[in-house]
């Protein structure tokens, strides 16, 4: 079978600090009220379009739902550098995911961590530090790690294309798996809950 060659990630991005990206200026309002903007990225031999739905900073789409989050082939978590408090809610934002989204296997699921706005105050108003970051990622199984200034475009390139990259690995090794598995028991088991 012939590899795809345009694939269309999607991307939630979650967290208490605002990451709207200058540079994606196309502006798309989805029914649920939640904006997400689209960017191409070339991997390989494939043309990626990243769908990044951008939740963070805004806190009425805590409540958002299953549909929103549905259908997720990456989360990236963000906290700003300089409030202690975003970074403490991380946890929250992370186990949230984890119980909308509901991934097939969540220790595999690709996650990524932004420390946002390193620019501000020549990085003097910073409080959290980069080693402390970094714990965290490593207490949810190596997350990877970026710090970037999404006003400055400080490494946000970097972080999207680690990020799709991840996912396009852990979309392979779920192809391989289901590839195991008869469609057609499948599509039985789905209509009346039992394969008999």
């Amino acid at each position: 079978m012939a590899m795809r060659r345009r694939t269309l990630l999607k991307v939630i991005v979650l967290g208490d600090s605002g990451y709207v990206h200058k540079k994606f200026s196309q502006q798309y309002k989805a029914t649920i009220g939640a904006d997400f903007v689209t960017k191409e990225l070339q991997i390989d031999d494939r043309l990626v379009t990243l769908q990044i739905w951008d939740t963070a900073g805004q806190e009425r789409f805590q409540s958002l739902g299953v549909a929103f989050y549905r259908g997720a082939d990456c989360c990236a978590l963000v906290y700003d550098v300089n409030v202690m408090k975003s970074f403490d809610n991380l946890d929250n934002w992370h186990d949230e995911f984890l119980k909308q989204a509901n991934p097939t296997d969540p220790r595999t699921f690709p996650f990524m961590l932004l420390g946002n706005k390193i620019d501000i105050d020549g990085g003097n108003s910073r409080v959290v530090s980069e080693k402390k970051a970094k714990d965290w990622c490593a207490s949810k199984g190596n997350m990877p790690y970026f710090e970037t200034s999404a006003k400055e475009d400080i490494n946000v390139d970097s972080a999207f294309l680690s990020i799709a990259k991840a996912a396009l690995e852990n979309e392979r090794e779920q192809d391989i798996y289901f590839q195991g598995i008869p469609e057609s028991v499948t599509e039985t088991e789905q209509r009346s809950g039992c394969a008999c």
